[in-house]
């Protein structure tokens, strides 16, 4: 199997792992800490995990109108215009968090639909400005998983600051965890 395929298969089984371990932690938390305003870019611990998801939902939709059609996003709640960065799409926890699963389910699926000659071709797509991009599409695959690896690291900073540990988080002493969540 093509490198990337094994790279973006295992990392998006360590994405659903970690997120549901995340969330378990979260949701324990007050809601008062959920939406702590505590510096963070997007403000508080609910608002980051809203910008991640609104971010995933959104490249998948730009991914959605690839010709290639991929099945496990036709029924998937996808977002094809943002109002910004920061819009909130889920104001309660445990829709946000049933809406994190579901979205890291599909995002499985997706993966499991690639191929070599997917990856290795070209998404053109549209910025949130309307600027018309062309990007090649393993670079896209990349960043949706790096820009969730970068804030769920704010997140566990934040919830450091909480005085919560949020446990282990390195993909590679963690994968092997997460093997067994697929």
């Amino acid at each position: 199997m093509n490198t990337h395929l094994r790279q973006f298969r295992r990392f998006a089984q360590y994405n659903a792992w970690f997120n549901s371990r995340l969330y378990e932690l979260i949701s324990s938390l007050t809601e008062e800490e959920r939406r702590r305003e505590m510096g963070a870019f997007f403000r508080s611990i609910h608002g980051t995990l809203n910008h991640i998801l609104l971010t995933d939902r959104m490249w998948l939709g730009r991914i959605s109108k690839h010709p290639r059609g991929f099945q496990s996003l036709k029924t998937t709640p996808l977002v094809f215009e943002i109002e910004s960065l920061a819009q909130v799409l889920y104001v309660r926890f445990p829709e946000l968090a049933t809406q994190r699963r579901e979205t890291d389910t599909a995002i499985q699926s997706w993966v499991a639909e690639l191929t070599p000659e997917i990856l290795e071709g070209d998404l053109s797509y549209s910025r949130s400005t309307g600027q018309s991009m062309v990007a090649p599409f393993w670079h896209v695959v990349a960043h949706l998983f790096n820009h969730q690896t970068h804030h769920r690291g704010q997140v566990t900073t934040l919830l450091f600051q909480l005085g919560h540990d949020p446990g282990l988080t390195d993909f590679m002493a963690t994968a092997f965890m997460a093997e067994g969540a697929a």
